[in-house]
């Protein structure tokens, strides 16, 4: 592999002009596209194998309409203190409301407006009634002008002393990540100056990286509404493929500058810095991409797409540093040096000799060396300690309760909760398979269990096959409670009877997430560990990777529950309201985490490894690749961990949690983990680090990622230093 892609760098280097014109090409095509394209839905969700989602394909079935798509809203309107909404001049109002909303601007896109004193839609103390709002389109599709007749049409309500709050997914707008964005793309400039010292080899990564995002998100927007890909979809793929895309491309250059200083020519510095970085990017992001794609056993389809979508902006990242990064470097000539060093390095290369000085990652290196004992414990320790939040996990999924307190969609929803119950917020939607007698049964029953505030009479189909009920729970929709009750509901029920609703979704999700964990680690972990055995030829350096890497992901999600569940500092990270963790966001975590982790563990050992093959002590190997590669692994995770932090500013609470949960794994992963935890435990395992049986050292293909055949190829005198016309080419 390491002689394929040498000549893959150095054919990218000396056609730059080609190659950085099909990627410029691309970029347009998928630009064009995403603009050509109508705009993104929320996307579809459902849940293969759930009873909630069988109860909603049966309601699909036996009413047709009435699980449909479209986005709904809750008008709530409170009297003043004293008075009752009942009252001619408040009941006079909110009847403007509904005329307002029926007949304003955006009637084009409404589907139904219910008179809550109609529908019986007011509290039992007569304070409080709320107007149901459904369209024909889902949030994302609303017209300004609809949403707006929305949010103003209690205006006048307002100015004569009632209280007017709305709720629902109607005023679901597309996520805002606000300046923080931009702000870790500074942070990661800021980074990579200090690291190469060269404003154009600091920028060259930048710009590569926003080329291969802009590709892959692009794409993704194109495909949006063919594939059903929500709006997060392409949020978190550019969060991915951004950090990883300039880590590839940091990479790339970073080797490129130290064949440089080994006196070769730029074209040969190339196509060398590609055959051995550059393996090392390739299996790098193939556990990225494992890690992503693996999501698909959790059978989400929803999650599934957001992996496979995240998985192919890695490969973008993956294609852009092997072959854009070398063509942009032709162009780049002598500027990607220091000032000051050109003409010490082109050309004339090192002194015979003579060696590099140490840095701060040598004697770094050498202090773990010297006391790897207490450098793991404390580690070890410290990362378990972290940890121990992680035991109070409670995951749920999103609704407006957990919106902050300033937003009307919060306030609509406890207004709800006291005009109407705790458990209004949450109906449970029983979908009865079956004649009158049995929906009558099934209403006895459900009205005689403990939890419940209210049951609807059973409201039959046109065929009279099928009938639904919906139960009030007495507690909250995220209360062990009510998860109570419909796990009783269920259990004293036939399979003609199926519970649905928002909060049976949100018990079934959280259950899938959790059986399907373990397998999901199974999968992911294995075939990462196959993958690193056959990188490194050895059992227990993807042993010890694997393990680091559980460390690291576990901490993360301690700190996780102690900021978003627990609110510790809370207030610094823009964390308004507490509560559950998002149920997806452990095993995306562990996803991401494990593919992001293993990125480190291939740079920085590989190097180790390329250094143990040719001859040194194992503690030798340890700081030559920390001499070579920890100050940029350094900066690479600096780098990823501005780029998510980033997104902690997102208006969306999912983006935020998974922005700062990942970027607190990075900080775990790479300097705890792997700049502590993995040279100490290098340290004390000495040579049988590097041990591989016989028997499957002759199973395991050899893709040498240290370049040994690349070595043995060049000094054969196949450098491919190419003709005289070459040279000039390459010297222009």
């Amino acid at each position: 592999m390491a002689t394929f892609l040498y000549r893959l760098g150095r054919g990218a280097f000396r056609r730059r002009g080609l190659v950085a014109l099909i990627w410029v090409a691309l970029l347009f095509a998928a630009g064009f596209g995403a603009a050509s394209a109508s705009a993104p839905t929320s996307g579809s969700f459902s849940m293969p194998g759930t009873e909630a989602q069988k109860a909603f394909d049966l309601l699909d079935e036996k009413f047709p309409g009435m699980a449909a798509d479209g986005a709904s809203a809750r008008i709530v309107v409170k009297a003043p203190q004293g008075a009752r909404i009942t009252d001619e001049a408040n009941k006079a109002q909110v009847q403007k409301i509904v005329s307002g909303v029926q007949e304003g601007p955006g009637k084009a896109q409404v589907a139904s407006v219910a008179d809550p004193f109609q529908v019986q839609a007011v509290s039992q103390d007569g304070s409080t009634a709320y107007v149901s709002v459904k369209y024909t389109v889902s949030g994302m599709e609303l017209k300004d002008e609809t949403r707006e007749a929305l949010t103003e049409s209690g205006d006048a309500a307002k100015k004569a002393g009632l209280t007017v709050e709305i709720g629902g997914d109607a005023l679901m707008a597309a996520p805002e990540t606000g300046s923080g964005e931009v702000i870790g793309i500074l942070v990661a400039a800021v980074v990579l100056v200090i690291t190469f010292g060269s404003l154009v080899a600091a920028g060259l990564p930048l710009l590569t990286a926003l080329i291969g995002v802009g590709i892959g998100v692009s794409t993704i927007t194109a495909l949006a509404n063919v594939l059903d890909l929500g709006t997060t979809t392409s949020t978190l793929a550019m969060m991915i493929g951004l950090a990883v895309g300039i880590d590839y491309a940091l990479f790339i250059v970073s080797r490129y500058r130290v064949e440089l200083a080994e006196g070769h020519e730029r074209d040969e510095a190339a196509g060398r810095a590609a055959g051995t970085a550059g393996s090392a990017v390739v299996f790098a992001g193939l556990t990225v991409v494992i890690a992503l794609v693996g999501l698909a056993v959790v059978n989400i389809p929803m999650l599934t797409k957001m992996g496979l979508a995240a998985a192919g902006t890695v490969v973008i990242a993956v294609l852009v540093a092997l072959t854009l990064v070398p063509s942009i470097l032709g162009f780049a000539g002598r500027k990607v040096l220091p000032a000051g060093t050109k003409s010490r390095l082109f050309g004339k290369g090192r002194p015979a000799g003579a060696e590099p000085k140490a840095n701060l990652g040598t004697r770094w290196a050498s202090f773990v060396l010297r006391r790897p004992v207490a450098v793991l414990l404390l580690g070890v320790i410290g990362l378990g300690a972290i940890a121990v939040p992680a035991g109070s996990l409670e995951m749920g999924l999103p609704d407006d309760g957990s919106q902050p307190v300033s937003t009307t969609q919060r306030r609509a929803y406890d207004l709800l909760s006291e005009g109407f119950g705790p458990g209004f917020n949450g109906p449970l939607m029983v979908v009865v398979d079956g004649d009158k007698k049995l929906a009558d049964a099934a209403e006895a029953r459900i009205k005689g269990m403990e939890g419940v505030a209210v049951v609807t009479p059973p409201a039959p189909n046109e065929a009279g096959d099928a009938a639904v009920i919906t139960v009030i729970p007495k507690d909250r929709p995220s209360s062990a409670a009510t998860e109570d009750l419909v796990r009783e509901i269920r259990d004293a029920s036939g399979d003609e009877v199926l519970v649905t609703g928002a909060t049976a979704m949100n018990i079934d999700f959280s259950q899938k997430m959790d059986e399907a964990l373990l397998p999901y680690l199974a999968l992911v972990v294995g075939l990462a560990f196959l993958l690193l055995t056959v990188v490194f030829r050895s059992i227990l350096v993807p042993l010890k990777a694997a393990l680091g890497f559980l460390l690291s992901v576990v901490a993360a999600l301690g700190a996780v529950v102690a900021v978003f569940q627990w609110g510790w500092l809370g207030s610094v990270f823009g964390v308004e309201q507490t509560g559950p963790i998002m149920s997806m966001m452990p095993i995306f975590m562990v996803g991401v985490v494990f593919g992001l982790a293993m990125d480190y563990e291939v740079f920085l050992v590989t190097r180790m490894r390329e250094a143990y093959v040719h001859g040194e002590r194992p503690g030798q190997a340890i700081v030559t690749g920390f001499k070579y590669s920890a100050r940029v692994v350094v900066a690479a995770a600096v780098i990823m961990i501005a780029v998510f932090a980033g997104f902690i500013g997102s208006s969306e609470q999912m983006v935020k949690m998974i922005g700062f949960g990942l970027a607190v794994a990075v900080f775990f992963d790479a300097f705890v983990v792997r700049m502590a935890i993995v040279p100490a435990v290098l340290a004390l395992l000495g040579h049988r680090a590097w041990t591989l049986p016989r028997w499957l050292d002759r199973i395991l293909p050899n893709v040498d990622v240290e370049g040994e055949s690349l070595r043995k190829h060049l000094a054969g005198g196949d450098s491919g230093e190419g003709t005289g016309k070459d040279r000039e080419l390459v010297s222009a």
